[in-house]
């Protein structure tokens, strides 16, 4: 079947580089994703040129052509260009590789194009097709690329074990591809994969994140995670999730597997949200449950603060992953953290306090968390999990009168240190944070309307239960530092 109406032969940059690489004396070829993607369907902005000879020197002739910037990295032979449409062209020269067994960085010599298809990980990232003039648009397939697109299947070039313990990187792109792409890896590659997963402890965790990342924004995700479990990779990168698997059973009860709960969750989320942190809170929202497992007699299993546990959790995990400690890492504790208390709303009468406490607590992450835990209703029962979704509309809409009428997701205590010395006649201290906490307090709890001057009597009423003296001038300055 001929292919190369599929490569988009009249993008100008194609016929740019191919005049240039004659003028050059060298051959160019597109090669890898683009030519996968186009058969595929798919759209990609990414173009890689690979050269029979100097990418770099290719790069720059096409750069001063098209008016561009040229991204050199020496150190890797490549250079990038950026066009008009938004694509990106990485021009890198054909290569042979050769590897040490205590690295993924091959030792590199220059080599033909077949030899620069050899080196790629997939047969179906291994597709090229010409940009010389006399065969332009000629796809080059030694593999049997095209076939394994056909039959949706994820082969290596060479012999797998070869493939993967030169670059073991290349098992979970395997796993991720198969993910993304909804193919299947050929048997003797699972295989293979499983065999070699020691070659793991030489690659940078900083690597396996990148790719976790891919599989967790995959369509479906939870394919790759179990790709990753039945590879026996997963202990070894998420162990956290591969302890959630399997079920205990005591006095004939037995408690749900909290792997594959958690998988379903996840995929609930994928649904609605593409946001990468919040799948991340989906995967990861009970692993503080292994710890926790508890069986009591008259209750059966119990995970008492599983979700403190899971929460303290996360920090260590993305630490040793050398994911970002930073908001983002908050913001998956946060959602681990709080992930109980709309589901704990459904299951009794959901009173005003108990919705400003979550609405105060949640914040801005309160839709996130609302999706988080909607997709945490699973249930082999239909029935169950239509009823508990209703009662989650009835939760929202609690939120949303409560939130109208009180202000609280954004809440700011209406009583400030300052303004506490300003009436009292005290100094820095803990009555102050006590006078401040008994405020917000009894705001959450309905007590007093979220205004100031409700706050400031309450503060004054406190104050003097606590044994502190207003200042003569008290009034007089609160309304100063109010002016």
């Amino acid at each position: 079947m001929e292919y190369s109406h599929l490569f988009k032969l009249d993008n100008p940059i194609f016929q740019v580089i191919s005049e240039e690489a004659q003028q050059l004396g060298v051959e160019a070829y597109v090669i890898g994703g683009y030519v996968r993607d186009c058969i595929l369907g798919r759209n990609s902005k990414d173009i890689d040129v690979v050269v029979v000879g100097s990418g770099i020197d290719l790069a720059r002739r096409v750069g001063r052509r098209i008016g561009s910037n040229v991204s050199v990295y020496a150190n890797f032979g490549t250079a990038m260009v950026h066009n008009s449409k938004g694509e990106e062209i990485e021009f890198v020269g054909a290569r042979k590789e050769s590897y040490n067994s205590d690295s993924r960085k091959p030792v590199v010599t220059y080599g033909t194009l077949r030899d620069d298809q050899l080196r790629r990980d997939f047969t179906i990232n291994a597709l090229s097709f010409s940009l010389q003039k006399e065969d332009f648009g000629k796809m080059y397939d030694p593999f049997g690329g095209v076939e394994d697109i056909r039959a949706g299947l994820i082969r290596t070039p060479l012999d797998p074990d070869t493939t993967f313990s030169d670059d073991p990187l290349r098992m979970i792109r395997a796993i991720r591809f198969a993910t993304q792409l909804s193919f299947d890896i050929v048997p003797e590659a699972f295989e293979s994969i499983k065999r070699n997963r020691g070659r793991l402890s030489i690659l940078s965790v900083e690597r396996i994140s990148e790719e976790l990342h891919k599989i967790l924004l995959s369509p479906k995700p939870s394919v790759g995670i179990d790709l990753l479990e039945k590879s026996t990779l997963l202990e070894l990168i998420l162990p956290q999730v591969h302890d959630l698997k399997g079920v205990d059973t005591q006095d004939g009860k037995a408690h749900k597997d909290n792997y594959d709960h958690s998988l379903q969750v996840l995929d609930n989320v994928a649904k609605n949200s593409n946001n990468l942190w919040l799948r991340w809170a989906a995967l990861l929202h009970d692993i503080g449950k292994p710890s926790t497992k508890r069986f009591e007699r008259g209750v059966g299993w119990t995970f008492h603060s599983h979700e403190v546990v899971g929460a303290n959790m996360v920090y260590h995990l993305f630490a040793h992953l050398r994911m970002p400690l930073n908001e983002k890492m908050k913001y998956v504790q946060k959602l681990v953290l709080l992930h109980l208390r709309p589901i704990a709303l459904v299951q009794e009468e959901v009173t005003d306090s108990a919705v400003r406490r979550l609405l105060f607590d949640a914040g801005d992450e309160l839709e996130d968390l609302m999706t988080l835990c909607e997709a945490d209703i699973t249930s082999k029962n239909d029935r169950t999990v239509v009823r508990h979704k209703k009662n989650f509309q009835l939760v929202r809409q609690k939120m949303k009168e409560v939130e109208e009428r009180d202000n609280i997701r954004n809440f700011k205590n209406p009583i400030t240190g300052e303004l506490v010395m300003s009436y009292f006649d005290v100094s820095p201290g803990r009555e102050i944070g006590l006078l401040k906490e008994s405020v917000k307090k009894a705001i959450l709890e309905g007590e007093i309307r979220n205004d100031f001057d409700a706050a400031f009597e309450y503060m004054k009423a406190k104050g003097l239960e606590l044994g502190l003296t207003p200042r003569e001038d008290g009034e007089c300055a609160q309304t100063s530092l109010m002016d």
